[in-house]
């Protein structure tokens, strides 16, 4: 799946190339491959790589941000650091994931980088799990998770919980919901809130539109209350 990203800085201020940087170091699914005191220098680096994902300051010497971003390569995702908020339109116009405006902030920062991640993960086929396992990384290990002990994934903002039968305590990982959609066999198992995917041999009781597990109540959202009605029909007797 795609939940890691390559990326470089490009910023001419020191001070602001080392923050961006302990930022970079700061989040799980990003690699740090160069940081460029220009973008003339970041380009003829680059030439024979295609990173992932560019943090890129606009008002540079020599060559700025925007005439960066036009002469990058495709694949590269920007996101745009500035001091001055009036190049925001601009940033658009160049399909910049993302736009930053200095100080920066880590909350601002991972909420960007997560964007492009996202945006990366969409854009790239992803393998759908084969057998009866996936592997899922956790508290900086790899974890290896039965398909048949998950119950269902929770979504939460960058994190996913995925709960499992065979412990009260769920598993957390930094990804996506819809990447973990994409990478579970729909076979077995089912978006059914834009928050929740639930393993469908897993679902006992079906309670005024809410599957029930112990304690817990899964809501069935509004888009997904026809497929889930579909599915049920198919099992009921």
């Amino acid at each position: 799946m795609t939940d890691h990203l390559t990326c470089i800085i490009i910023d001419d201020e020191p001070l602001a190339l080392e923050l961006i940087a302990d930022y970079v170091g700061r989040t799980p699914f990003l690699t740090l491959t160069g940081k460029y005191p220009n973008a003339v220098q970041a380009l003829a680096a680059t030439a024979g790589s295609k990173p992932d994902l560019a943090f890129v300051d606009i008002q540079m010497p020599e060559m700025d941000g925007m005439e960066f971003a036009r002469l990058a390569d495709k694949h590269t995702k920007i996101i745009f650091t500035t001091a001055f908020d009036q190049y925001a339109i601009d940033g658009y116009k160049v399909n910049a994931v993302g736009y930053l405006l200095k100080p920066i902030s880590y909350a601002d920062f991972l909420a960007a980088a997560t964007k492009a991640r996202d945006l990366c993960a969409a854009a790239t086929p992803q393998p759908t799990a084969q057998g009866g396992s996936i592997f899922v990384k956790s508290d900086y290990k790899l974890l290896r998770l039965d398909l048949d002990d998950i119950t269902y994934i929770e979504g939460l903002k960058d994190y996913v919980r995925i709960h499992l039968r065979s412990q009260a305590r769920p598993v957390t990982s930094l990804m996506s919901l819809r990447s973990m959609e994409e990478t579970l066999p729909p076979s077995r198992f089912m978006r059914v809130h834009r928050s929740f995917i639930v393993n469908k041999d897993s679902i006992r009781t079906v309670e005024r539109g809410r599957i029930i597990y112990g304690n817990e109540a899964i809501p069935v959202g509004d888009n997904y209350k026809q497929a889930f009605q579909d599915f049920i029909d198919s099992q009921t007797l």
